[in-house]
């Protein structure tokens, strides 16, 4: 069964796929790039960097099986946008408390931010196939 507006769902995910696998290449080939550009002291230990590289890069590759299978991604999805509210919850904690500064907010921008309402758009349309499947499930069990 498909979702409603099921071709923008696919192209919103293979966005996200590809931007999340480039990112998550970059953090791991210069996990300092941050730190340069809002001006605070290197890492002492950029391997946190490379591996939160590692695992949006992997969210990566489970937003392009959501663009292959639109109609199956409601929980990778609804995973991906609680982090993506979770994370910008966190920086705002640095933020406030001075450990970090304004310009790191960049990452919120192009990691978070900017993918809420298409994935909140995802989410509703994509909810009533998760719970005819769910509904379903259950009866069978």
């Amino acid at each position: 069964m498909p979702i409603p507006h099921e071709r923008l769902h696919r192209r919103v995910f293979l966005a996200a796929g590809i931007y999340n696998i480039a990112w998550g290449c970059y953090a791991a080939l210069d996990p300092q790039w941050l730190f340069r550009f809002a001006d605070l002291p290197p890492q002492n230990h950029p391997q946190i960097f490379m591996t939160l590289g590692m695992v949006l890069g992997l969210y990566g590759v489970l937003y392009l099986a959501i663009a292959h299978r639109p109609s199956e991604g409601f929980l990778i999805a609804a995973v991906g946008l609680a982090g993506k509210v979770l994370g910008p919850l966190g920086w705002l904690w640095l933020y406030l408390t001075g450990q970090w500064p304004l310009a790191t907010g960049i990452i919120l921008l192009t990691n978070d931010l900017i993918w809420w309402i298409p994935f909140a758009l995802y989410l509703r349309d994509s909810w009533p196939r998760w719970r005819a499947d769910a509904v379903g499930a259950a009866s069978r069990a």
